[in-house]
């Protein structure tokens, strides 16, 4: 069976190949990385080494569209990742397959004013606070002359395939409804209001939420949101809001579950020629009684991906994070960040940030564990830490780029949980990366 579909994959290649130049455009591109790092005391100890990493892994994406007019294309992304050593593809033989992935596979089309996208296709909402992520579905945009208005909608989960026993299978499934059109004003000012629905008539079937929600059945979620982008001449600044409502149902009766999270973010850049100053700050809600029934926690089933600092926000060697730090999964923490970028050389470019990170409301610990918030002789702590950055980028060759980091966490008391052996996370790597 491998064998054949190898077969019938080459057979398409020569076609397309073989095809008349006037009948289709063929465009090629992608994307590679290696990446050689080390993740060190990300739990805040340095006794367990359980989230301690050294070692190697290599991405590469592949892009091919066939472009058959200026109203039709047909748009396909492959990728395929492997860690240096292991079983799919980078051990000795390295043909393991356990890793390939089809990223997209979509027609782009255009009705009119009307361009649609149908398949397999990526979308980013709120710079990544609501949505950043691959998804099946259907996005159409009118396109005005400074304005437009795209509906997106997001199938993120098929009853069927997740409890085909279930004579109600299509009650399970879940689905994201959106607008978010965008204007742009005198060619300095652009605004993006949205508003995001995300209805499932039994989401207990979803396992994305299975640890959040539990045993609950029909979500009515909501967000609503507001992006401004400036442009200031020698600078740029942007700001973003959501307000997250509605609520959820319990398994059989009872008090449904309100939400009620928000998350705000603001940030720019002043060029000052040969260096650039930049900051950004963040404020996304916590649940202040896990005992109500208000869920005030700023919060998203699936798809926010926000990529911040090195060690407690993913950054170029995104792994894992420091322990308590939300990664990518913005909510119940607040972050402020400055920092500044030199330009030294044409091909040499030279970043520094500095961090604060808490969260928006306290853990309770006790003993080195989290425990429930009014446990006696719990403590409660709130502070992630304080993290400086550096990352040295220099063009190799023309197209391939070699990037240095180092990270190193002053990490706070949620943290370290007062651990008796707590340490410091830090993280040391370099990247090789090129695309066309």
């Amino acid at each position: 069976m491998k064998r054949f579909g190898i077969a019938i994959l080459a057979a398409l290649m020569v076609v397309s190949l073989t095809i008349p130049a006037w009948a289709i455009e063929s465009q090629f591109g992608g994307y590679w990385r290696t990446r050689f790092f080390t993740n060190q005391n990300f739990t805040g100890e340095d006794q367990t080494e359980a989230m301690d990493f050294v070692g190697v892994d290599t991405r590469t994406r592949l892009y091919y569209t066939a472009i058959f007019h200026e109203n039709l294309k047909f748009v396909n992304k492959f990728e395929f990742n492997t860690t240096w050593g292991d079983t799919n593809g980078g051990d000795i033989g390295a043909d393991g397959t356990g890793h390939i992935r089809v990223k997209n596979s979509y027609a782009d089309f255009n009705t009119g004013p009307v361009n649609w996208k149908v398949g397999i296709q990526g979308a980013a909402l709120h710079r990544g606070f609501l949505v950043d992520d691959d998804f099946s579905g259907v996005r159409a945009a009118y396109m005005g002359d400074t304005f437009s208005i795209p509906f997106l909608w997001i199938h993120a989960n098929e009853g069927f395939s997740t409890n085909a026993a279930s004579k109600d299978s299509n009650d399970y499934d879940v689905d994201y409804y959106g607008i978010y059109p965008t204007f742009s004003i005198a060619d300095m000012l652009t605004l993006t209001p949205s508003f995001t629905y995300v209805y499932s008539k039994n989401v207990a079937g979803w396992p994305k939420t299975a640890g959040k929600l539990g045993a609950m059945e029909e979500l009515n979620l909501w967000f609503a949101g507001l992006d401004a982008d400036a442009d200031l001449g020698m600078g740029s600044a942007w700001f973003t809001f959501i307000y997250e409502g509605g609520d959820v149902d319990p398994a059989g009766g009872g008090d449904s579950t309100d939400f009620g999270g928000y998350l705000v973010a603001l940030g720019g850049s002043v060029d000052m020629g040969m260096f650039d100053i930049h900051g950004q700050g963040f404020y996304a809600s916590g649940d202040d009684d896990a005992a109500d029934n208000d869920e005030d926690a700023f919060w998203v089933p699936a798809g926010q991906s926000y990529y911040w600092s090195e060690i407690m926000g993913y950054g170029i060697f995104d792994r894992s994070a420091s322990r308590n730090a939300p990664a990518d999964q913005i909510g119940n923490v607040w972050a402020v960040n400055l920092g500044a970028t030199v330009k030294p050389m044409d091909k040499l470019k030279v970043t520094l940030d500095l961090w604060y990170a808490a969260l928006a409301e306290d853990i309770y610990v006790m003993n080195g564990a989290q425990v429930a918030q009014g446990t006696v002789g719990s403590s409660a702590e709130d502070v992630l830490g304080t993290e400086v950055d550096l990352v040295i980028t220099y063009e190799l060759v023309q197209n391939l780029n070699l990037d240095v980091v180092g990270a190193y966490l002053f990490a706070g008391d949620a943290t370290t949980q007062d651990d008796p052996d707590d340490a410091n996370p830090y993280e040391i790597g370099a990247r090789l990366s090129l695309s066309f």
